[in-house]
C-alpha cells in the first residue's frame, strides 16, 4: 500500500492545483491506474467543479458576504484535501467527499 501512495502522490498534488490541474491529473492516472491518485483526483475535481458552479451563478446575483462564503468554503475544503495528498491520507473532504466519490466514478 505504501508503494501505491508514493507512485499516486504527483498526481494527487497535482489534481489540486486549479480545475485545469484536475484534469491534467485525470490523464496522468489513465495508465497505469493508482488508487490513491482517483480518490484525491475525484476529491479536487468535485471542489473546483462545486466552486465554479457557484461562482457562475453568483456572478448573476451579486452579494458581496455570498462570495466571501464562498471563498471561505472552499479554501477551507481544499487545504482540507490538499494537506491529505501531502501527508499521504485518504480523507474525504468534509460534507461532498463522499458525494464526490460516488459521482465522479467516470474518473478511474
Amino acid at each position: 500500500m505504501d508503494n501505491v501512495i508514493k507512485e499516486g502522490k504527483t498526481t494527487a498534488i497535482v489534481a489540486y492545483l486549479t480545475m485545469v490541474g484536475a484534469l491534467i491529473a485525470i490523464s496522468m492516472n489513465s495508465d497505469p491506474k493508482n488508487e490513491f491518485a482517483r480518490f484525491h483526483t475525484r476529491q479536487a475535481f468535485g471542489l473546483h467543479l462545486v466552486f465554479l458552479g457557484f461562482a457562475i451563478f453568483l456572478s448573476n446575483w451579486y452579494n458581496e458576504y455570498a462570495w466571501y462564503g464562498l471563498y471561505v468554503f472552499y479554501v477551507v475544503l481544499w487545504f482540507y484535501g490538499f494537506l491529505g495528498a501531502l501527508n499521504n491520507k485518504k480523507q474525504e473532504v468534509p460534507v461532498l467527499g463522499p458525494y464526490f466519490q460516488k459521482w465522479f466514478t467516470f474518473i478511474s
